[in-house]
């Protein structure tokens, strides 16, 4: 029996801020559309042997274009949390059958996600348990009930993908279900319900999430390096 990883690719929120009636991840960028890059990307990696597009129902026609014959496409929830159970329940048989190890979520959102940094996500995730990537954050700062502002230590930037080993992450996940957890990304809903360490990996700066319209002209920009 081969064992693989699986990588995860949420597309199922509106994208509103974005200023486009279209869901956002579908609009153009570099001659394609903005999923298909990270899509691409994950294909590109060889410890990846299953990939799930999460998207909007209505959004099926466009999802059939960028995914291909390749791609499993699940539909999500009512928010992120939700989304992410619907495809951990779809992935359930082969992890629970051992043949699906490690799951990473991706935000469709963050086109120019590469390569190596999949790979490097994946790896540590299979050597610790959890992986997230991220960039120091110099400019955070806290603020105390006098209103002294202060630098925090070792603050980072989440990106995705973020990577858990994938028995742990769908027990995780049902847990939060039936206790009616609601985090704020995968590793907040990880550290509540599993024991597993999630390890820092050095992110990447042009992995950037596309909210605002000029997000996409600076996409674009990058690409055309």
């Amino acid at each position: 029996m081969e064992t693989t990883a699986a990588a995860v690719v949420l597309a199922s929120g509106a994208g509103t801020r974005v200023g486009a009636k279209l869901n956002k991840v579908y609009l153009p960028l570099a001659g394609r559309r903005v999923v298909a890059w990270s899509l691409d990307a994950f294909k590109r990696v060889p410890g990846i042997g299953v990939l799930v597009l999460v998207i909007r129902p209505q959004d099926r026609e466009l999802a059939d274009e960028v995914a291909g014959e390749d791609v499993e496409i699940v539909h999500g929830g009512d928010t992120r949390q939700a989304s992410e159970l619907n495809a951990l329940r779809h992935l359930a048989p082969r992890i629970t059958g051992g043949r699906v190890d490690a799951v990473l979520l991706h935000d469709a959102a963050r086109p120019l996600v590469h390569p190596e940094l999949v790979g490097a996500v994946l790896a540590r995730t299979r050597e610790d348990g959890g992986a997230v990537p991220g960039l120091a954050a110099d400019d955070v700062v806290e603020v105390d009930a006098g209103h002294l502002v202060a630098q925090v230590p070792g603050a980072i930037r989440v990106q995705t993908p973020q990577g858990f080993r994938a028995g742990p992450l769908l027990e995780a996940y049902e847990q939060a279900e039936r206790e009616g957890f609601l985090g704020t990304d995968t590793s907040s809903c990880m550290e509540r319900f599993s024991s597993l360490p999630i390890r820092w990996v050095p992110g990447a700066p042009e992995n950037l999430k596309i909210t605002y319209p000029h997000d996409l002209v600076v996409a674009e920009r990058l690409l055309a390096r």
